[in-house]
């Protein structure tokens, strides 16, 4: 983003109960359960939801275990999760499809580790990772606060608080902040559509929802009342999978940093730690957040790049925008090399993934998330090189 003048930046978001994150939850739900069973299993999980149909399909190398009965039940309870009750979506009623076979022994012969060969990647490709200092999170404050409205929304309707009665799993949001010299200062729109119950009134709804979202911004910063949107459309009783036909990995960009850093192009869920575009995104946002909290810049961009079958990485690029504080790229480039083993078993091992942690991934974002030693999530979020990048550079 730039760092002098006026300008408006719009992120968005979507719910876990939009038709894609449906997708990506049970895709990541297939996942967990093959690393619950293997932690070295292998799983390239795509899903399609659509009117009471659910159709997984992919590749797979693991244990027995996990049969086709197994995951038709772990869907439908993710399903039930998110909760989908309705006659063109239910977790009891829909039908569920599971077409998932072996793993191409090319593709294998390729990633595993075997003699003298370290593991590859899993497939060619260029990950991002970005940090930056618009929130406490080093998150871009547009894509920040469109999260927080929608999970908010949701623990409040999983709880049964009566505030948010009669709203339903599938919902969208969209802040828009304006920037002074690179520092947003204030929300000048924000929308959010949710489903509901038939016959509730529109400006009940938007009346309900009004403080909700003023006391997640900072204050000051809340729309204009005419700048605040819900459910534009006038209606919005049919949702879901229902209403739009979802799949695994069409909201990459709600996944990462709402458009405010570039992105490779490679979806994230259904895919075990091998993949790195995956696990390789994952470690791009932990060293670019470490520089950040490092105080080594303001703002970093970072992108590493992989060949099927090659360990180690091909290229490693830093751009700090030019908030970087005295520090030389081409020398930081080398000691995010030194800090962290960047081949794809390096990133597991470092960053523990090699474990059933991805459906909390699935919904509101990869990053900007709190870790959880108890449950090893969010690994990638914690900002433990900082003591080695400022003994680095003298800081």
């Amino acid at each position: 983003m730039r760092d002098t003048g006026e300008y408006l930046f719009t992120s968005e978001s979507v719910s876990e109960g939009h038709p894609d994150k449906v997708a990506d939850r049970i895709s990541d739900t297939v996942l967990d359960a093959f690393l619950a069973a293997d932690p070295y299993a292998r799983v390239a999980c795509e899903t399609l939801v659509t009117t009471n149909r659910v159709v997984l399909a992919g590749e797979t190398r693991g244990p027995e275990t996990v049969t086709p009965e197994l995951l038709t039940h772990l869907t439908r309870m993710a399903i039930r999760d998110i909760g989908y009750e309705q006659d063109g979506f239910h977790w009891a009623k829909a039908d569920v499809a599971v077409h998932l076979h072996s793993q191409s022994s090319d593709i294998a012969q390729g990633v595993d580790s075997a003699g003298n060969k370290d593991e590859g990647a899993g497939d060619q490709g260029i990950m991002f990772g970005y940090a930056c200092r618009e929130t406490d999170t080093l998150m871009p404050a547009p894509l920040y606060y469109s999260h927080e409205i929608l999970r908010t929304i949701r623990d409040l309707r999983k709880a049964g608080d009566l505030s948010v009665k009669g709203l339903l799993p599938d919902a969208k949001s969209q802040v828009t902040l304006r920037y002074v010299d690179g520092k947003p200062v204030g929300a000048t729109s924000v929308v959010v559509s949710t489903q509901h119950e038939a016959g509730i009134d529109q400006g009940e709804i938007k009346r309900l929802l009004w403080p909700l979202v003023e006391s997640l911004l900072p204050k000051g910063w809340m729309c204009p009342e005419d700048e605040f949107h819900v459910n534009p459309t006038g209606n919005f009783v049919i949702g879901g999978p229902d209403g739009d036909c979802g799949l695994t990995g069409r909201k990459i960009i709600v996944d990462t940093y709402g458009g405010a850093s570039p992105h490779g192009g490679g979806a994230f869920s259904g895919k075990d730690p091998t993949k790195v575009d995956r696990s390789a995104a994952y470690a791009c946002r932990y060293l670019a957040k470490n520089v950040v909290a490092a105080g080594l810049a303001e703002r970093c961009t970072l992108q590493i790049s992989y060949a099927i079958g090659v360990a180690r990485p091909l290229s490693v690029y830093v751009d700090l925008q030019g908030t970087g504080k005295d520090i030389d790229e081409t020398r930081l480039e080398k000691t995010l090399r030194d800090v962290m083993n960047l081949s794809p078993r390096g990133i597991r091992e470092h960053l523990h993934l090699n474990r059933p942690i991805y459906v909390p991934t699935s919904a509101y974002g990869h990053f900007g998330r709190e870790p959880d030693e108890a449950k090893g999530t969010f690994t990638w979020e914690k900002t433990d090189l900082v003591p080695a990048l400022k003994s680095a550079f003298g800081r």
